[in-house]
């Protein structure tokens, strides 16, 4: 019996994976941008960014890390795809996304950390101005896109994180998944080891040489 539960529970689990062709969450992102009119040191406004904003219409690329400021998020993970972004827009790509589970304060330091180049005047980009001309970093601080994409992953006992985004990267084209690449094969649940193989910008960046826009 606790086997063929076992096994229910895991197919489940499968069913609700998304697969290529199945529809992103539709979420609003609570932004910050800046608005001169507001003056001061902290010129920034609210602004409801939904998912139609960003992905209807394009084909993007985004990939969600555990959290700013960890180590492999911020030496590798980000780094990587802020170096090949100009080489994945010329694979047909409008846009690349880093999505956390952090609210739009936090994703905003950790880009000025890691040294990315702010978007002052620009507001092309739905995030800008105020976020940043490559990478935008992309703020999911309710969970609603990490849940809705069924990546959400709890660390309790290991780092203590709560809830956040597991590690993955995927295109996607028109509001819909493209491709879908899942660190470890599946979402793992206050996991040890926090794999990262298959969602780099090297990955992608074969991916999307080998499957140009149509």
């Amino acid at each position: 019996t606790r086997v063929l539960c076992l096994a229910t529970l895991l197919s489940a689990a499968s069913a609700m994976v998304l697969r290529a062709g199945d529809p992103v969450p539709k979420v609003v992102f609570k932004a910050r941008v800046r608005d001169a009119s507001i003056g001061g040191e902290n010129p920034f406004k609210w602004k409801d960014v939904s998912t139609d904003d960003l992905f209807k219409g394009k084909r993007c690329v985004l990939f969600g890390l555990p959290g700013a400021f960890t180590p492999t998020c911020s030496s590798t993970h980000l780094p990587g795809y802020e170096k090949h972004y100009d080489e994945i827009l010329k694979c047909g790509v409008d846009e690349v996304y880093c999505l956390s589970v952090n609210d739009a304060f936090v994703m905003r330091q950790w880009g000025l950390h890691q040294g990315l180049a702010e978007e002052k005047e620009s507001s092309a980009n739905p995030l800008n101005p105020g976020n940043f001309k490559k990478v935008k970093l992309l703020p999911d601080g309710a969970c609603l896109f990490t849940r809705g994409m069924d990546m959400s992953c709890t660390w309790g006992t290991e780092r203590g994180f709560g809830e956040r985004s597991w590690r993955y990267s995927t295109v996607i084209n028109d509001g819909k998944v493209e491709k879908l690449f899942i660190e470890g094969g599946a979402v793992a649940q206050n996991s040890g080891p926090d794999p990262f193989e298959v969602s780099d910008a090297a990955t992608m960046l074969a991916y999307l040489k080998q499957h140009p826009r149509k």
